[in-house]
């Protein structure tokens, strides 16, 4: 029997066996690249979050170091995503840095107890219309929190809500700044069309910087000013992150616990989804289980250095594989460089154009955004659509938070009714019995005033009122109804009961009720609840032929 004991294992001492030079050699080149990328990403999704920019730097670091040392796929990157930056600025404007401290350390710790009881792989569960529903909803929030700085808008504070944003921007577009404006248009620009053959020594995001910042440098000599880190947060510390203590609002504890369950979901879902492409890349196969400790680790130890939610990311994982990372290592270089560079070029940093770090995020939100799932959507049944739709307005409109409640509600409902739609119960007999097993009706006698009824599918709660309809097929009360089930591999308790209440209304016409082919889960179910002892154990049989050779038994008794 397979053990179902918990083991911590991180995959990089399963890499570390038989790892060569030659790999290391690999790992350093591809944690190079992936760190020089991991630069202006984590800069741009910390000032988007609505922290300083060394903020994402230092999450990078840490949660970077965690989730490459102590993870469970070869290949992943940790760091700040762009899923984070509505829920976070969200947190932080709502109830401070302090709070999302708190609530980033509580989603760690749901993060590792979903790892410690394998909820690892359940996380594939959750419907593809909630996942790409969720998804395309954040790319398009994303984007909204960057249209100030893209456009250099003259504001002082831009709401938390998306049509109120949007109705303050409208309001505001007269402070547009066209400098602002063409910096990050140049961005945009040599993001999408840097050379696809430059993009692996040089990624474009990288190029973007040394662009927009040269193009707002030359805007400044003629008076054309478009807004720097500098300008708006100062000088970047050339500083490794140092540890402090979070201080916790008791109070304000129990407003923190969906924000915080929220974090955490998308952290297991984004992880895990990008653990998933990236295993297809490589041939490889993650422990979802440890991934999902790794990243409960990771966003616990992070706000104890400034920083905000991590997760495995999906962009930074595909470019260290795509640059010959195979190992953990490749993860522990990228953080490496980035202290590095945080030590080397931090004080160069406040010439970057916030408008460039826009483009940047422009960029990424579009990519994260699965776009031409509004066309095919439409090809689905139409449950899907309405769950993919009403997540990603929900998303859009009223926030994570909102959007994971109702999304996962209508992602069970959903279910439910398919359940409930698979389960049939339907009269057969020798002229219409089409199922040619060697429990078949086909050439057997049905003795007159048995009715046999076959129940095919899952008896759950969404299909237990099915079993109410035998009452309306059995017309004049036959003295005997023999239900075959060995085909329902599961019952619940709602079901259970209603099977219960029919063989009460049976019994009051003074109708046999007996049961066929039980596999072992409702059988097990009946027995404990005593519903086999109130019908009888004798009218439980193993097959029809046994069901009928009783029946004809009864039918002489009574005859007599």
């Amino acid at each position: 029997m397979k053990s179902t004991s918990f083991s911590f294992r991180p995959k990089l001492l399963d890499c570390l066996r038989g790892y060569t030079r030659a790999n290391f050699f690999a790992d350093v080149g591809a944690g190079i690249s992936v760190g020089i990328l991991a630069l202006p990403l984590a800069m741009a999704f910390g000032i988007a979050s609505g922290v300083s920019p060394e903020d994402g730097l230092y999450t990078a670091i840490v949660a970077g170091f965690i989730i490459s040392v102590f993870g469970g796929s070869r290949v992943q990157i940790g760091g700040p995503t762009g899923a984070f930056i509505v829920i976070v600025a969200g947190i932080i404007a709502q109830y401070g840095y302090e709070a999302l401290a708190v609530a980033t350390v509580m989603a760690g710790v749901f993060l590792i107890i979903m790892g410690l009881t394998k909820m690892g792989n359940a996380i594939k569960y959750i419907p593809r219309p909630v996942v790409i529903g969720f998804t395309n909803g954040i790319a398009v929030l994303i984007m909204s929190t960057q249209i100030k700085d893209f456009l250099g808008l003259n504001m002082e504070s831009v709401p938390e809500d998306f049509i109120p944003k949007l109705i303050a921007i409208f309001h505001n577009l007269s402070s547009v700044s066209w400098a602002t404006v063409a910096v990050g248009v140049i961005s945009i620009a040599v993001i999408v069309f840097w050379p696809v053959a430059w993009r692996k020594r040089v990624p474009g995001q990288i190029a973007a910087i040394f662009v927009g910042t040269f193009a707002a440098w030359t805007l400044s000599l003629f008076d054309l000013q478009a807004t720097t880190i500098g300008q708006h947060f100062g000088q970047i510390p050339n500083t490794l992150p140092e540890f402090h203590m979070i201080s916790v609002d008791w109070a304000n504890l129990k407003n923190l616990i969906m924000p915080a369950v929220t974090i955490a979901i998308l952290a297991a879902i984004e992880s895990l989804l990008s653990a998933v492409v990236a295993d297809g890349m490589i041939d490889d196969k993650h422990d979802s289980n440890q991934e999902l400790i790794a990243q409960g680790m990771a966003n616990i130890a992070t706000p104890f250095f400034h920083g905000i939610p991590a997760t495995g990311a999906i962009a930074r994982t595909a470019t260290n594989i795509k640059n010959g990372g195979r190992t953990p290592i490749a993860g522990v270089v990228h953080c490496l460089v980035l202290v590095l560079i945080l030590i080397v070029a931090a004080p160069y940093a406040e010439y970057i154009p916030l408008a460039t770090l826009s483009a940047i995020l422009f960029v990424v939100a579009f990519n994260m955004g699965v776009w031409s799932e509004f066309r095919e959507m439409r090809r689905l049944p139409r449950s899907d659509d309405a769950v993919f739709l009403a997540t990603f307005i929900l998303t859009v409109v009223f926030g994570l938070t909102v959007a994971i409640e109702v999304g996962m509600v209508l992602a069970a409902m959903l279910f439910i009714r398919r359940v409930s739609k698979t389960t049939e119960i339907s009269q057969t007999d020798s002229a219409h019995e089409i199922d040619l097993s060697k429990y078949s009706l086909e050439g057997k006698d049905i003795p007159e005033g048995v009715m046999v009824f076959r129940i095919f599918g899952v008896l759950m709660f969404g299909a237990a009122d099915k079993l109410e309809g035998i009452l309306a097929l059995i017309g004049e009360a036959p003295k005997i109804v023999i239900l075959r089930m060995r085909t329902v591999q599961a019952m619940d308790a709602t079901a259970l009961d209603a099977l219960d209440r029919l063989r009460l209304k049976l019994k009051s016409r003074g109708v046999q009720m007996m049961i066929t082919g039980a596999h072992s889960q409702p059988l097990h179910m009946m027995q404990r609840s005593g519903f086999l002892d109130e019908l009888g154990e004798d009218f439980v049989l193993e097959n029809i032929d046994l069901a009928l050779a009783k029946a004809r038994e009864i039918l002489n008794e009574k005859k007599v």
